[in-house]
């Protein structure tokens, strides 16, 4: 009797044994449950990204680091020359930053001007004629007074444009940004200006 019990017992756990093979042999249904949950895409590629660019030690991750920092800098440099917003550096971008720098690049600023005068003034001084060096300082006495009137003039506009347009956007810092481009020769500019002279944006 119980041998009767063990030998059916041994047998079905044979014939489970058998079916389970066979079903392992077969080609899965691709509709059929798998048995787990199938990630999702956007975590799937992380998890092959992260298993393939993990580093192999300090020294590689570090290498990757100055790699990676070389690349964005050459992306921000490239941004700087074509104007590209995505790579530019943090105190370039916005669109407040854009306005202030498409409005001083579309106007004559008598600061842009300050260093090929200054050239011309110093020479100007040391040259021993007549009442030259008078002349000369009369001149430096002049170009500063026109600088820091139409100045004065650019701040006044630019922040009345600025309210005007951008009421609702943060402004911090940006006349002054405005004027200190505004000291830069039209060519030095970082970002390259995006606008002719005249062309108000």
């Amino acid at each position: 009797m119980f041998r009767s019990r063990a030998n059916s017992s041994a047998e079905k756990t044979a014939a489970t044994d058998k079916v389970t093979a066979d079903l392992s042999k077969q080609p899965r249904d691709p509709q059929a449950p798998k048995g787990r949950p199938t990630p999702k895409r956007a975590v799937a590629q992380s998890q092959r990204r992260s298993a393939v660019t993990q580093p192999a030690n300090r020294k590689e991750a570090m290498k990757r680091q100055r790699e990676a920092r070389r690349a964005d800098l050459a992306k921000q440099r490239e941004a700087l020359a074509s104007g590209d917003e995505r790579y530019l550096p943090i105190r370039d971008k916005g669109p407040v930053r854009r306005f202030v720098r498409d409005y001083v690049d579309s106007r004559f600023c008598v600061a842009e001007f300050f260093l090929p005068m200054a050239v011309v003034i110093l020479v100007m001084s040391m040259i021993q004629v007549g009442n030259l060096q008078t002349i000369s300082l009369l001149l430096w006495m002049i170009v500063i007074a026109l600088i820091v009137l139409d100045s004065i003039g650019l701040f006044i506009r630019l922040k009345k444009q600025l309210n005007t347009r951008f009421p609702d956007e943060p402004k911090r810092g940006a006349v002054a940004y405005g004027l200190m481009r505004s000291l830069q020769m039209r060519r030095l500019r970082l970002p390259k200006p995006q606008v002719k002279r005249g062309e108000r944006p």
